[in-house]
């Protein structure tokens, strides 16, 4: 006999075993949940695609736009977790999964550096193949601690001083 299958949770962070977080996703409520990842992850991959157009890389170039945007969308993703999950008393439900997933799911991608690592090492450059996997991990790593450090300072100082705790 085996196990009953449990429902996959949209959001990571939903304990499907806590009755409470379970509820955010039942029946009707994921649909609203799925609706606004939908338009944020439109957004965010039209943002990348406007920037990759005004930013083209050329031939055998280094793609410096892929490591820019991935950068970049870490780093705000640094600051938004901790305005909605330590500052943002009565954000709105919706807000992560719009802006996180959605926007900043849709900006970064992942998969065009792990293509991009493949052209390199296709073109007989490993060196740079390897700089460029190792530069954009610590890279897109160093952006969002870095980020989240001072957006949790700022909560902090905002707090009067106290600081805020994950």
């Amino acid at each position: 006999m085996s196990a009953p299958e449990r429902p996959e949770a949209i959001d990571p962070d939903v304990d499907l075993h806590v009755p409470a977080q379970r509820a955010e996703t039942a029946g009707g409520a994921k649909w609203p949940v799925l609706a606004v990842i939908s338009a944020g992850g439109a957004l965010g991959a039209s943002a990348r695609y406007g920037l990759a157009l005004a930013w083209p890389v050329h031939g055998g170039g280094f793609p410096w736009p892929t490591l820019l945007i991935n950068v970049l969308g870490c780093a705000l993703i640094g600051v938004l977790m901790p305005l909605i999950s330590e500052g943002g008393r009565g954000a709105h439900p919706l807000v992560r999964p719009f802006l996180g997933v959605g926007v900043l799911g849709g900006f970064t991608t992942f998969s065009t550096y792990a293509v991009e690592v493949a052209r390199l090492l296709a073109r007989q450059q490993p060196g740079l193949a390897m700089a460029y996997a190792a530069g954009t991990l610590l890279g897109a790593l160093g952006a969002v601690a870095l980020a989240a450090a001072a957006t949790r300072r700022a909560l902090g100082a905002r707090a009067g001083g106290e600081r805020v705790r994950t």
